[in-house]
């Protein structure tokens, strides 16, 4: 029997996950993208692009395609995402597990300043001219226009479009790892006073976060959203050896790790 298994992804855990899982030869693994990275990287399965119109949406796919099992493996700040796939499962009556990547810890040395919303990152780089790292992808920046007295260096995968009707702003356009003795040059050569980031966790974009604190640079750091209470794990074999028990007949109960 071939089980169909859905995973909604974006993240690297998210191919990590579907590459391991489509190696079996009882699973058949579809990864979807919301399509907001114009050039993902290459994935290595089958690959659905573009949103699905909601929860009720979903739900319709999931009946359609006879999907057995839904994963969220989506990014932590993608609530709506996660909500949607949460409703979307309960509707359709299909099983849903989640990927919940643990967020990174405030240790000796870090200067955070945490904030509920970018609205509050904003709020929070105060009145003073400062030279602000937005290391946020490109989807939230344009908040940042409500603050136009700061130099800001924007980094994201794709092109900032339309660019922010700010006077003073650098792009970059990159794509992790980062690691930290690159992100420290970086904070070092562009004179940077403060980071704003999103508490993403996982290794892939910390540099900046340890490279801060080295240099005692001030972080905003966006907490993160509620996501739903659903079957979850926080790394990739734990998650993948619960798809393994529930495919033996296993029925999903409390998970041993629930988010983070």
């Amino acid at each position: 029997m071939t089980h169909r298994i859905l995973i909604l992804g974006g993240t690297t855990e998210a191919r990590q996950l579907a590459g391991k899982l489509a190696a079996r030869a009882d699973i058949s693994v579809m990864l979807s993208l919301a399509g907001r990275t114009e050039n993902p990287a290459a994935q290595g399965v089958p690959v659905r692009v573009g949103g699905f119109g909601g929860a009720g949406g979903l739900a319709a796919y999931l009946r359609q395609n006879k999907i057995d099992l839904l994963i969220d493996a989506t990014h932590p700040y993608a609530a709506q995402i996660s909500a949607n796939a949460a409703d979307a499962a309960h509707e359709a009556g299909v099983p849903i597990m989640a990927f919940r990547r643990p967020g990174w810890q405030r240790v000796e040395g870090d200067r955070w300043i945490l904030v509920d919303t970018v609205a509050g990152a904003v709020k929070a780089l105060g009145s003073v001219p400062r030279r602000v790292f937005l290391a946020l992808g490109r989807q939230e920046v344009a908040a940042f226009e409500a603050a136009p007295r700061h130099h800001y260096l924007i980094r994201s995968v794709d092109p900032v479009e339309p660019r922010l009707a700010v006077p003073d702003a650098a792009y970059l356009l990159a794509r992790g790892p980062f690691h930290e003795v690159d992100e420290r040059a970086l904070l070092e050569s562009r004179g940077i006073e403060v980071v704003v980031s999103k508490n993403s966790g996982g290794e892939a974009t910390y540099g900046k976060i340890a490279a801060a604190r080295a240099l005692g640079v001030e972080v905003v750091m966006i907490r993160r959203p509620a996501l739903p209470d659903v079957t979850s794990a926080g790394t990739i074999e734990s998650l993948a050896a619960m798809v393994d028990h529930f495919l033996v007949g296993h029925v999903l109960g409390p998970a041993a790790e629930r988010g983070v």
